[in-house]
């Protein structure tokens, strides 16, 4: 044990004995255990990666008791839950038109093709042909064609199915449907993904490389993150299935915001080590002065994140609990294995340490204490608006901002074909199979309706005086099991406008009167509609759940009841005005992104308080309150900086290489998010301490308790204080 004072000469890593603190030494001399048991867990969890399953439909999510989802069940339950797909073929004669047909409903994974000739006799001379019955299939030497494969949407043999379809079409064919866009985003999904991750790891190398002191320390950041999230992906093979978003967001919003984690244990550790003590000395110390901030930081994440585990619409739990778990997995990994990598590296580290390539910050601080007030007036004007603006977007809410981006093959085929035949949106009543004669007058009714394209119902479809008892039953098990009878309605409108909404409801209302009971409308409308029933109500809990569970991570931390508020104004601020901009340029964007990053803005970027806040209260130890917020800005805006522009980097690669709109918006929200938390906490969160100073400090420049807080004549100026309030006794 050195004495008090000395410094250790032998500088191998395994000289010292820096006890007294149980972890810490756990650490420290059981690092090569630690990385033993790391490399075992990532070669397991990189081998799970490839086995965890992707779901691509946003109304599995839905709640049990919403009415589409249990009409869903019920007709999985009767009739199976089958892909479809329109396939749109051009230039070919009706009788050419017929041998696609033919040739299409042989292809493995196709159970049946519907087209013109379900309707009409193709096969007789072309004068005799009613071209004007069968509009809806053939015209202009196009014709369209609606195709049901045997397994889902998402199924791998209807994967091939459409992709033999494509082969045999070639620039003949269009494609579009609700399997064409899950076979489109299952293409670029993946590779995307990787694509992104490679493009945010350079672009963050580079922030680091300027943030750092030494060339290889990013490597090491790199590599320690990247190590967990191999982690998290592989261990969500334990949920068996992801959700696409979660696939494309979760592994670069991971390495963006835990990269903040390693940042501070890395700073300190160089800190230390240049008081000229020795490594282990220095990493025991680094470890010590980190464990709070970093805990502080990841556990504020994990209770942004883990509030979107509580929606009714459970898409919220596939997010919240995998992005929550990537936190708690990264803080694992940044306090175990970064000290076991800085014992194996630091000669390296020190050997390739450079001159910082940043200047020091403290002219820009003395430039936010001076224009403070200008600073205030502007975003006190800003506040109002921009509170009212986030809830004025136009938003999205199903599956359709997933696939039909434009810029996007399946966005320009799904153009051309409404161009021809018009919008197709496939809406299906699930009724009581009781009564041929009421199933029949019900699907007139539906076919006289000015939006429906044509009813397709075996009461319909059967000739006069025909029972459906003398037909096999490969022909009715399609629209008639034992105890249901389902009715194919296609409507010419979109999956999410208002006048899909407005006819669903009249569909459903007709449907009502003659089937009050045990009756359902499904398809993609109304899923979209019971969708933005159930968020819209979960948002209204989750934003506040989101917002006190961090700030109590925050009060518990500081134990202090005003510092979470002073924290999080700057934060919030920042949300306001960034859920604001696409209201005022007009952007759709999907509700679940919006929510996402609000709660996801607020986890990640309120550690940019929280590494504020510690050199504030150190600083205030030795300085006034003015003094001390100087210094506290200008010792936090390179990390600051660093932390926010690695999370914007990471939003805005989502933004430029993803061909899916949903996410490319998303992406959009946390780029110009993290902007903007990074930029309100540098102008405005120094002056906050100053003018709340009273409510932060109690005594010897400690943090005021909260039982202090509303007992203000025991209050105890500091010496620094006193002198500074007399220096200063006009800038407030």
């Amino acid at each position: 044990m050195l004495r008090k004072g000395e410094r250790r000469q032998d500088d191998s890593p395994r000289g010292g004995d820096f006890r007294g603190h149980a972890i810490v030494d756990f650490i420290l001399h059981r690092s090569k255990l630690i990385e033993k048991i790391f490399a075992v867990i990532f070669i397991i969890s990189a081998i799970c990666i490839p086995f965890v399953g992707v779901n691509y439909d946003m109304s599995k999510y839905l709640p049990r008791d919403m009415s589409s989802k249990v009409g869903i069940a019920l007709m999985e339950e009767e009739f199976g839950y089958p892909g479809t797909a329109r396939v749109m073929i051009s230039d070919v004669s009706i009788y050419e038109a017929k041998t696609y047909k033919d040739r299409i409903a042989g292809i493995s994974g196709v159970d049946s093709v519907i087209w013109a000739d379900s309707m009409t006799d193709i096969n007789q001379s072309n004068l005799f042909i009613p071209y004007e019955e069968i509009e809806d299939y053939y015209k202009d030497g196009y014709a369209v064609m609606d195709i049901t494969f045997t397994g889902n949407d998402s199924a791998r043999s209807t994967r091939e199915a459409i992709k033999a379809i494509e082969n045999m079409l070639g620039d003949k064919g269009y494609f579009s449907g609700p399997a064409v866009q899950d076979k489109f985003l299952n293409d670029v999904l993946a590779k995307e993904m990787v694509l992104i991750l490679i493009f945010g790891i350079l672009l963050i190398l580079a922030i680091l490389t300027l943030g750092t002191h030494s060339w290889f320390e990013p490597v090491v950041f790199l590599t320690v993150i990247l190590i967990s999230i191999v982690i998290n992906l592989g261990s969500n093979i334990i949920l068996g299935e992801i959700s696409s978003i979660t696939l494309s967001i979760a592994a670069v919003l991971q390495l963006a915001v835990a990269m903040d984690y390693t940042i501070i244990l890395l700073d300190n550790f160089t800190k230390e080590r240049k008081r000229q003590i020795h490594v282990e000395e220095a990493l025991t110390n680094a470890i010590r002065k980190s464990i709070i901030p970093i805990a502080s930081a990841g556990i504020a994440a994990i209770v942004g994140f883990s509030a979107l585990v509580l929606m009714r619409y459970s898409i919220g739990q596939d997010i919240g609990l995998v992005l929550a778990k990537g936190i708690a997995i990264s803080l694992v990994t940044v306090m175990l294995l970064t000290p076991a990598f800085v014992l194996r590296w630091y000669k390296l580290i020190e050997k390739t340490e450079h001159k910082p390539l940043v200047p020091a910050f403290d002219r820009v601080a003395d430039k936010i204490h001076q224009y403070r007030f200008v600073i205030l007036i502007v975003l006190l004007l800003l506040a109002v608006p921009s509170y009212v603006g986030k809830s004025m977007n136009d938003f999205s809410f199903g599956n359709q901002a997933m696939g039909l981006t434009p810029g996007t093959q399946i966005y320009a085929d799904d153009q051309k074909i409404s161009s021809v035949f018009g919008r197709h949106n496939l809406v299906m009543a699930l009724v009581p199979n009781s009564s041929m004669v009421t199933e029949a007058k019900l699907s007139e009714e539906l076919e006289a309706l000015p939006y429906v394209k044509y009813v397709t119902s075996l009461a319909n479809s059967l000739p006069d005086g025909v029972t459906p008892d003398i037909l096999p039953d490969s022909v009715t098990s399609q629209l008639h099991s034992e105890d249901y009878a389902r009715i194919l309605i296609p409507i010419k409108t979109g999956a999410e406008s208002e006048l899909a909404i407005n006819s669903v409801k009249e569909i459903t209302e007709l449907v009502k009167q003659y089937y009050p009971n045990n009756s359902h409308v499904i398809g993609a409308t109304p899923s979209t509609m019971d969708i933005k029933a159930v968020i819209v109500e979960d948002w209204h809990s989750i934003d506040k759940l989101s917002l006190l569970g961090v700030a109590l991570a925050i009060m518990l931390t500081f134990r202090s009841l005003a510092l979470p508020i002073v924290l999080m104004i700057p934060i919030e601020m920042a949300i306001f005005i960034n859920m604001t901009v696409p209201y005022l340029m007009g952007d759709r964007i999907m509700f679940m992104g919006y929510m996402i990053v609000s709660c996801l803005q607020l986890g990640a970027t309120i550690d940019y308080s929280i590494v504020m806040t510690y050199h504030y209260l150190a600083q205030r130890k030795a300085h006034g309150r003015v003094e001390a917020s100087k210094q506290a800005s200008a010792a936090s805006m390179l990390p600051i900086l660093t932390s926010g522009l690695i999370l914007s980097v990471a939003g805005y690669g989502i933004t430029f290489l993803s061909s899916v709109s949903a996410i490319a918006d998303l992406g959009h929200l946390v780029g110009r998010g993290a902007l903007l938390s990074m930029f309100m906490v540098i102008a405005l969160l120094p002056n906050l301490f100053a003018w709340t100073d009273r409510l932060i400090i109690f005594g010897d420049s400690q943090v005021m308790p909260i039982s202090k807080l509303f007992k203000r004549k025991k209050y105890k100026k500091t010496e620094f204080e006193a002198g500074e309030e007399e220096n200063h006794e006009n800038a407030y």
